[in-house]
């Protein structure tokens, strides 16, 4: 059973066993992946533990694989990096005024870019050898892991 955190009350859902499937495409030179709904955003929310970083936000979406789009209890919208979930790498986002017509691309779908080391770890973001590319529970579980040992870095730095 997975909960999200949202202000005073908190939802609560079993763990589904498909991965919701999110609307993808290309728009605008970016590959964008999209929540059809708010049951599949919270369903991604609880998938990627966003709730242990950054309470009172849903992922509604991935822009070009690197950031989430997120959005919190006053519907305003927000990216941040996948890696690091940290409150300071909140970025204010407006989707486009105009329709969002994706292209599908079928080489793409179900498959999320990653970097084998993330850059605020050092990784290169250009090197082929530090990409690779995931299915979205992988994806999920590669997020966490990366964003617990941020916080665990961040943790010891600040007490040393």
């Amino acid at each position: 059973m997975f909960s999200v955190a949202l202000g005073p009350a908190r939802l609560h859902f079993a763990l589904v066993t498909s991965i919701p499937i999110m609307t993808e495409g290309w728009f605008d030179e970016n590959y964008w992946a999209l929540c059809d709904d708010e049951k599949e955003a919270q369903q991604l929310t609880a998938m990627y533990g966003i709730s242990d970083y950054l309470p009172d936000h849903l992922i509604v979406g991935l822009r070009g694989w690197d950031d989430f789009i997120l959005c919190n209890r006053e519907s305003q919208h927000f990216t941040i990096p996948t890696v690091p979930l940290d409150k300071q790498y909140l970025e204010p986002f407006d989707f486009p005024a105009w329709p969002m017509r994706l292209e599908a691309d079928k080489k793409l779908a179900g498959k999320i870019k990653w970097y084998v080391t993330p850059v605020v770890f050092g990784g290169d973001p250009n090197a082929e050898d530090n990409m690779t590319w995931l299915a979205p529970e992988k994806h999920a579980e590669f997020v966490r892991w990366w964003n617990d040992l941020y916080r665990q870095e961040n943790a010891k730095g600040k007490q040393g």
